[in-house]
């Protein structure tokens, strides 16, 4: 485990194959799509005002873009800021891949007694690593004690009872938790008091959008045909899956994936230096489309000695069947 960074950070580097081509006449770059297409496979990356709960906005957004589905990447407290990426229509499919990447809080945590600063940072850092958490009374999961894994704590300030603090880490960790028990372990007792949530996987807060943003950018496409800052406020689903390492396959595979069949090695082009074994991984076009989340059977490097054999498997299917051409034939059935 690599501390100091998100898991999404991890440095990769796609590793070449074999030698494909892709078809202009099916699929289509995501970037490229007509924008009602771009709108129901879209994300928003949305800085969630303190007030609301994530419920609330997700819906506010489906309203907004007249959507029939959404669905954001794990809920903030109403109380609560920052990021909140927002999949859209049918991007929601990869909703659960974001779900499980890391997170970054900026915390303000308030002590209950003074504590001398060079204390306060020797232990924040010790709760750096698996911890086990047991989630608050207010929870949106049911209280047991589990591990947690913190990949860092910063503290960028102490002053007086105040400590405000850099955190990453696993999704379902709770900063409340955090706080009291670091309390706990200072002997003063603690309490959040203020949080922001400044990294979900691959989002960030320079991207960020408000809902004003979002319900500028409809008005403007649906009353003046602008399409230009919608698409700006709106990202490809695909800007969403790319903390997961990734396959690319060629075109003559996508039809059998998405009809839920498992990628051989004949099937990939390129691929992420560092996958491992039951890695949670995504399956892109030659275009740069998603196409499934899978689960891999292979290391990159069996992938790469072998000619055959069964490299993932498929867990969820993103694209639909029949974007690309069959490229797999049935066996004709005997004749009496």
């Amino acid at each position: 485990m690599n501390y100091g960074i998100l898991p999404s950070e991890y440095k990769r580097e796609l590793v070449h194959k074999a030698e494909a081509n892709t078809s202009p006449f099916h699929g289509c770059a995501p970037d490229k799509r007509p924008i009602r297409l771009h709108i129901e496979m879209g994300v928003v990356n949305l800085d969630k005002p303190a007030g609301p709960t994530s419920h609330e906005v997700t819906a506010w957004v489906k309203d907004i873009l007249e959507l029939n589905r959404a669905g954001h990447s794990g809920s903030l407290d109403p109380v609560v800021t920052g990021v909140l990426p927002i999949m859209l229509g049918r991007a929601t499919k990869t909703v659960a891949a974001l779900r499980l990447s890391g997170k970054e809080y900026i915390c303000l945590m308030s002590l209950h007694e003074a504590v001398p600063e060079r204390k306060v940072r020797k232990v924040c850092k010790e709760f750096e690593g698996p911890i086990f958490q047991m989630p608050p009374i207010i929870s949106a999961v049911k209280r047991a004690v589990r591990v947690r894994t913190i990949y860092y704590i910063e503290v960028l300030d102490v002053k007086d009872k105040s400590v405000l603090m850099r955190v990453g880490c696993q999704a379902g960790s709770y900063m409340r938790k955090l706080c009291h028990d670091i309390g706990v372990a200072l002997g003063c007792g603690a309490h959040m008091q203020e949080l922001r949530r400044t990294k979900t996987g691959p989002f960030r807060e320079d991207t960020l959008v408000t809902l004003h943003d979002l319900k500028d950018a409809y008005t403007f496409w649906k009353e003046d045909g602008d399409e230009s800052f919608l698409r700006e406020v709106v990202r490809p689903m695909e800007e969403g899956l790319a903390h997961l390492p990734k396959i690319i396959i060629r075109d003559s595979a996508v039809d059998a994936v998405c009809r839920g069949a498992a990628i051989a090695v004949p099937g990939i082009v390129s691929l992420d230096s560092n996958i491992e074994k039951d890695d949670e991984i995504c399956l892109f076009s030659l275009k740069g489309e998603g196409v499934a989340l899978c689960k891999a059977v292979m290391s990159t490097e069996e992938m790469l000695l072998n000619s055959n054999g069964i490299a993932a498997t498929t867990e969820r299917v993103i694209m639909d069947a029949g974007t690309y051409p069959q490229g797999w034939h049935s066996k004709p059935e005997k004749t009496q």
